[in-house]
């Protein structure tokens, strides 16, 4: 992405146009998102309700499939021919592939009318910013590092949701030992690469996770610390079922819901999944974070707004930026999509038990400087580095390699990739 990013910089630079630029049009945009389906396809509805309601003219441009790799060949091939859209939903690092690429307008006229700085994390602020000017606009904050879990189904080995990973593997074998399926997990790549940063997050500690996964220290990659990772995730797939290869997260979430399998580690997306099944936090399920010393691992939704001519753009830009981060909006969107608001000062009475504990501990967290951006999902590393991670991940929780094998190819991996 990066070099195609690059590439693009004569294609883009002749639509430099700000978005910050005053304008008397009545609003317009062209919104490139792939939010297609359920929840996330009422709060887009919302949002463009919203938006014409303001006077303005919203030209939906859906993308279904991939997500997001479908879109993102849409986006290209637009920008290439000179004509992007006005806003597309991308995140993390691709922000600032396409900020340096000279693609994006300067959204802080509208930052600074509505105080973005006082209301945003740090660590989301810099996945929104390039060179220190506000170039997207976040909608929401998914966490990570969730254990999803059936209190019926641990009452019968007599145990609570485990706090360390050594009560985590102490309470899977007890499950086993009963006959019951300790994780419920989705032999997907990317879902092995969902648990596998939060054992980093909890066995290696914030400092480590921030070097190995975030700074790419070779040393970080390559020491003793990855290889007790990797020890642990051998043990994670001692603990699930035989038919979990290719399983979709939501099918392993209903075997938590079932009782099935006794957890789950999955981002907060999978609380739709109970919430559809009229099931209540802290009665029917629980949600915990997993062992780590107060981490927290983010994945977040974003809106860029390309460089586009016109002062109907322009001004629709402006708009769609101001309603996004809205209170109004981010209690919408995020009550349809599961996660909680990106920023920090929404009203919180519409917001279950679940949302309210990611809502407190990520003020914590970033207070406490443990905010942290979630490699598997794009926001700390994309493209090609993310891809070497999820690949060696893979190979190891899919087959007899050892600890220190994966480690030595993860470290290859990621020099190659970079």
């Amino acid at each position: 992405m990066k070099n195609v990013a690059k590439a693009l910089l004569g294609a883009v630079s002749m639509l430099a146009v700000t978005v910050a630029a005053p304008a008397m049009a009545e609003p317009k945009a062209e919104v490139l998102h792939y939010w297609t389906s359920g929840g996330e396809a009422k709060a887009v509805q919302a949002l463009q309700e919203a938006f014409k309601a303001r006077g303005g003219t919203w030209v939906d441009a859906p993308v279904a499939g991939g997500g997001g790799d479908a879109q993102a060949a849409v986006l290209r091939a637009r920008v290439l021919a000179g004509d992007p859209p006005a806003a597309v939903q991308i995140k993390g690092p691709n922000i600032q592939e396409w900020a340096e690429a000279g693609a994006l307008g300067d959204l802080n006229a509208v930052a600074e009318a509505q105080d973005w700085d006082k209301v945003l994390p740090e660590t989301i602020q810099n996945i929104v910013k390039y060179d220190g000017q506000y170039v997207a606009v976040p909608v929401n904050v998914h966490r990570v590092d969730w254990i999803w879990a059936n209190p019926e189904v641990l009452a019968k080995v007599g145990a609570d949701v485990p706090k360390t990973w050594d009560e985590f593997n102490e309470t899977a074998e007890k499950l086993k030992a009963a006959g019951i399926i300790p994780l419920a997990h989705g032999g997907q790549p990317w879902q092995d690469a969902t648990v596998f940063e939060t054992v980093v997050l909890g066995v290696g500690g914030i400092d480590f996770y921030q070097k190995a996964l975030v700074d790419l220290d070779m040393e970080a990659l390559g020491s003793d610390t990855m290889v007790k990772v990797f020890d642990q995730m051998r043990k994670m797939r001692g603990y699930v079922d035989p038919d979990f290869p290719g399983r979709d997260w939501n099918l392993a979430t209903a075997m938590v819901m079932r009782g099935e399998a006794a957890m789950q580690i999955m981002g907060d997306w999978a609380k739709g999944e109970f919430a559809a099944a009229g099931l209540e936090p802290g009665k029917d399920y629980i949600c915990a974070s997993t062992p780590s010393d107060g981490g927290y691992l983010l994945n977040s939704d974003s809106f860029a707004m390309f460089n586009v001519s016109g002062d109907d753009n322009v001004e629709g830009q402006a708009l769609l930026a101001e309603l996004i981060l809205g209170t109004d909006f981010q209690e919408t969107f995020n009550l349809y999509k599961g996660s909680i608001p990106a920023r920090t000062d929404v009203p919180r009475g519409e917001f279950d038990a679940c949302a309210i504990k990611s809502m407190d501990d990520m003020v914590a967290a970033a207070e406490g400087g443990t905010l942290m951006g979630s490699m598997a999902h794009e926001i700390a590393q994309a493209g090609a580095i993310r891809g070497a991670f999820i690949d060696v991940v893979t190979a190891h929780f899919n087959s007899d390699m050892s600890s220190t094998e994966a480690t030595e190819k993860l470290v290859k991996a990621i020099k190659l990739a970079m």
